[in-house]
């Protein structure tokens, strides 16, 4: 690829951009990756869709419009087996009030998830982490691609790093939940490492 472009990412998590610049970085493309903290007028996009694909497209297209630059976007949770792929998009939120309330929402969604499998045997356990990601430039071509990750869900939470449901999600393979794994290890393998890779390829096609 031949010279740099800047790239908006659609968050204002300043801890997601160099984390997404890694990844970026790493599969090859040049690009210098900037949050939203430099458009502070740009509307939050309610996400609105039934899937993360329809999620990640729907803001990606958003910032697009917005800034004149190409844009990406994410959206990710937790698919649970025996709840019938629930949470699913709603992840983020599923303890709904209760969890604004309390004001830990992360804490009250991982509870609520553990008290849903609480008779649920070991051997049904299986969950998926989930990562949708999608580019749109201001051209209109657009493109979204999924990263997963397989595994399953302990009884009680372990580790203090990640978030979300980390702690108590075991990848296959592993002994331990990506909630005690370094940043690194889990970026090596999780469902959002695995998309914006993906990813990467996709956008250094039509920017490269």
């Amino acid at each position: 690829m031949s010279g740099s472009s800047t790239i908006v990412l659609a968050t204002r998590n300043t801890k997601k951009v160099p984390e997404i610049q890694a990844i970026l970085t790493g599969a090859g493309l040049d690009a210098e990756l900037v949050g939203l903290d430099g458009y502070p007028g740009m509307p939050a996009v309610p996400e609105t869709e039934p899937t993360f694909s329809g999620n990640a497209l729907l803001k990606a297209r958003a910032v697009a419009q917005y800034t004149g630059l190409p844009a990406l976007a994410d959206d990710s949770g937790l698919r649970v087996d025996a709840l019938n792929g629930m949470p699913g998009v709603l992840s983020a939120r599923w303890s709904g009030r209760f969890g604004e309330q309390s004001g830990e929402m992360d804490r009250a969604n991982l509870e609520l998830v553990l008290d849903q499998l609480a008779d649920t045997p070991q051997e049904r356990r299986g969950a998926e982490f989930v990562c949708a990601a999608a580019f749109v430039l201001p051209n209109g071509t657009e493109g979204v691609v999924e990263g997963v990750l397989r595994g399953s869900l302990i009884g009680e939470p372990h580790g203090g790093e990640g978030f979300g449901y980390d702690p108590i999600f075991v990848p296959e393979g592993e002994s331990r939940t990506t909630a005690e794994m370094s940043a690194a290890e889990k970026n090596a393998i999780s469902h959002r490492g695995r998309a914006f890779r993906l990813l990467a390829e996709r956008v250094w096609e039509v920017l490269g």
